[in-house]
């Protein structure tokens, strides 16, 4: 089981809240950048557009435009228009008991309209409800909560959330928001909404295909994959008085856009008074992503990629990290940077909002580089299908720049070649992490898949673009879509996830390898005409030369490796091995020694210099400098070194060799400087979600590394210091690439250093040496 930490508490926020004071009284609060949306009009929809690539996009800060509800007609945008015509009659009825505590209850009859999923925040479960019957009967789960009860536990919070929006809300919204922030924008296009007048000054130009056409570069570049393709996230969120969502990131470093669009504002409604309807945001930036991670998980004992915790204010208050204030009211539209963490809490009787995902060029680079990797760590579906959109958006604009004259470019055509060879380079990545070894005979049985987009990994759920491996053993039985293969992705067979079988794995690909490479030189031709600089190749070279320069083996070399060396299970005949429990990394290090058999007596062993324990050699790392061997939970937990990072170079060299070996016999040389894990790692059990026939076979990602962070001295506060440091770093060279010009802030005072007001669930406030105790000092 992954090791425990003292772990914070969910607080609830007091109704009587008062933001403006919270926000005057704590140093490390602000408030989020506001616009008037009729500033759009004023400065144009392209200045708008300048603003929040640099705003959000690339300064990775939030934005509000306010005063939509000056625009959106009141007549669709509506309690009485939601109730009416978005709860459709069925021919069954059923019956919902709400509970608000003990011994209240209430029957709801649905009387037979369509069911949407709510969700039970109290029980964590799911709960069908009608849309019309949630809307009747808030005013009652609203009443619920006063200024005595409101931490209540017993008490029942639904959350109507992620419901399809109406036909007629996406028309409207369509009409009113700026093309270029709207829902699958592939091209510039009439609206009425802020900026619409300026929209003919910057329509952009016209195509050869299509000249009836405007052409400018996509909002959003989901729109450019097919549309059987696409994921749908255009949703409604309906909440009450004490509803919420945790502390999260938006999905594969997406761009995130919600508007509140109604509110109860305190009248009486169907006789009963209603509460006034607002929500509280708490907000980061995207620099700081990795500080808010280690604080997550270091101080408050939760993992934010989980996205089950919902930081109360004084969590938020100590925080070494500048927090964004927002209290959301109808008409408030909200701009989330990519990767940059915040929660919601929603206040009084009803808020009423819709809320998009796009993807963009540089959420693209993020997703493949960040996001990705940390949802696969939790088995996190990766809905967006990223490398499919790079593939699809490059086919797109090649199209736009087909027929454009290098030497009569206008900046809006400079900015979608700029993007083009953004979305070539990604692409560049993915095909070398593909490509097979080139000193090992070419794989001759790889099974053709054609591609739908669909094939994903049955461990960590992944979407799959194009080669993988699959189990011919382990097909399961029938599915209503046929047999149940297992199919892995490159990246999780490299860190030891598999089936049972470990090897004899066979490869697939989904797009012919010579259509892929044929692309990528045409795609690479097009760039060198239309860029002087790239005439001889010095920026993108032939695949084949980008191969050789590589410097490193690829994923695909990788695992044609691991597979070699890996045995093969026969899983009708398991091999049982004699092992001792195996204690979390969180006990004492006086715990008893595992005892180990190796599982074929002829199989090759080594032993750990860290942990002692004998292992086969193919789950050793061993160091092309000395002799000596390393497990890869050991470089995993105690260095932060993941398995494919000492398979990709063709001479490894151990920690030893380095000179920064943490184990005890190694500190007592005096030229060695014993490595300190540079982040807290929580341990994921993902049996639950992964396919069952799946195994770990190299590294135990349940462990912790919280024993490695005491033997460091556990300085949770020097390691968000480092974190914030770099984090302001990478900013300031963004800043310099971009040319952006800065105005002058003031430095941020530090923030408060009182943790005692952050209560720890009950179960584990018996654990010794909580990390929730008040520091020295905390510093940003």
């Amino acid at each position: 089981m992954p090791a425990q930490r003292p772990r914070a508490a969910f607080e609830p926020i007091p109704l009587d809240l008062d933001v403006a004071a919270l926000v005057e009284s704590t140093p490390n609060f602000e408030y989020v950048v506001r616009i008037h949306c009729n500033s759009i009009d004023e400065h144009g929809l392209d200045n708008f557009d300048k603003l929040v690539r640099l705003h959000v996009i690339l300064g990775g800060k939030p934005l509000v435009i306010e005063g939509f509800h000056e625009r959106l007609d009141r007549s669709v945008f509506s309690e009485k228009w939601l109730r009416s015509h978005h709860s459709t009659k069925r021919k069954s009825t059923s019956l919902v008991m709400l509970c608000f505590a003990p011994n209240e209850f209430l029957l709801i009859s649905n009387l037979g309209f369509k069911e949407e999923i709510a969700r039970n925040l109290t029980a964590k479960s799911n709960l069908p409800l009608s849309i019309g019957h949630y809307l009747k009967n808030m005013p009652l789960l609203t009443n619920q909560w006063n200024s005595f009860n409101y931490k209540n536990s017993d008490r029942q919070r639904i959350y109507l959330k992620d419901i399809d929006c109406p036909q007629t809300w996406h028309d409207h919204l369509k009409n009113l928001i700026p093309p270029p922030l709207f829902y699958l924008n592939k091209h510039p296009e009439a609206f009425q909404g802020p900026g619409g007048e300026s929209v003919t000054a910057t329509e952009g130009h016209r195509t050869h295909a299509n000249p009836g056409r405007k052409v400018g570069k996509p909002g959003d570049l989901m729109s450019c994959l097919p549309a059987s393709m696409r994921a749908e996230n255009l949703m409604c969120y309906i909440g009450h008085e004490g509803t919420y969502t945790p502390s999260h990131y938006e999905m594969c470093a997406s761009l995130g856009q919600n508007i509140m669009v109604e509110a109860s504002d305190g009248s009486v409604e169907y006789g009963m008074k209603t509460m006034p309807g607002s929500s509280i945001w708490f907000m980061t930036e995207s620099k700081d992503r990795r500080v808010v991670s280690e604080y997550w998980q270091s101080t408050l004992g939760h993992d934010i990629d989980i996205e089950d915790h919902f930081a109360q204010i004084n969590a938020w208050k100590a925080a070494p990290f500048r927090t964004y204030i927002v209290e959301q009211r109808p008409g408030d539209f909200i701009l989330i940077p990519p990767l940059a963490a915040h929660q919601v809490w929603n206040r009084g009787t009803r808020t009423m909002k819709v809320a998009w995902n796009r993807t963009t060029v540089e959420t693209l680079s993020l997703a493949l580089s960040e996001a990705l990797p940390h949802a696969r760590m939790v088995c996190r579906d990766e809905q967006y299908k990223n490398k499919a959109i790079v593939f699809y958006s490059l086919e797109h604009y090649s199209k736009l720049l087909e027929k454009v004259d290098a030497k009569s470019m206008d900046s809006k055509q400079q900015q979608l070649l700029k993007d083009f060879e953004h979305l070539f380079a990604l692409y560049t990545q993915v095909l070398l992490s593909e490509s097979f070894s080139q000193d090992k005979a070419e794989e001759k049985d790889v099974e053709y898949v054609p591609f739908d987009s669909n094939v994903t990994c049955s461990y960590c759920r992944c979407n799959i673009f194009n080669r993988f491996l699959t189990c011919p053993w382990c097909a399961g039985g029938q599915t209503a879509d046929g047999e149940d293969p297992y199919d892995i992705c490159m990246e999780c067979y490299v860190m030891g996830r598999s089936c049972a079988c470990l090897s004899r794995l066979k490869w697939a690909e989904q797009f012919p390898w010579s259509e892929l490479t044929g692309k990528y030189e045409t795609w690479r031709d097009q760039i060198c005409r239309l860029t002087e600089s790239n005439l001889n190749g010095q920026i993108f070279w032939p695949l084949a030369e980008e191969r050789a320069r590589y410097g490193k083996k690829t994923l695909a070399e990788m695992c044609q490796e691991e597979l070699r060396r890996r045995p093969w299970v026969d899983i009708t005949k398991p091999v049982t091995r004699k092992v001792e429990d195996n204690l979390s990394d969180s006990e004492s290090p006086a715990r008893k020694r595992r005892k180990t058999k190796l599982s074929h007596e002829s199989e090759e062993g080594g032993r750990c210099h860290i942990c002692k324990y004998i292992e086969p050699i193919w789950k050793l790392a061993s160091c092309d400098y000395c002799n000596q061997n390393y497990c890869y939970g050991s470089l995993f937990r105690a260095f932060n070194i993941q398995p494919q990072e000492t398979m990709a170079v063709y001479r490894w060299m151990c920690p030893r060799c380095q000179k920064i070996c943490s184990c005890a016999a190694c500190r007592r040389y005096p030229s060695m400087k014993p490595f300190e894990p540079t982040c807290t790692l929580l341990g994921h059990d993902t049996r639950k979600i992964a396919d069952p026939r799946s195994v770990e076979s190299l590294v135990d990602f349940r462990q912790s590394n919280l024993r490695w962070l005491k033997k460091a001295g556990d300085d949770e506060i020097e390691r968000l210091k480092k974190h914030q440091k770099e984090a302001d770093e990478k900013r300031q060279q963004a800043m310099i690439e971009y040319h952006i010009q800065l105005e002058g802030s003031p430095r941020v005072p530090g923030p408060a250093t009182d943790y005692g007001d952050i209560p720890v669930d009950p179960a584990l406030e018996k654990l010794s040496g909580s990390i929730l105790t008040p520091p020295d000092s905390i510093t940003p």
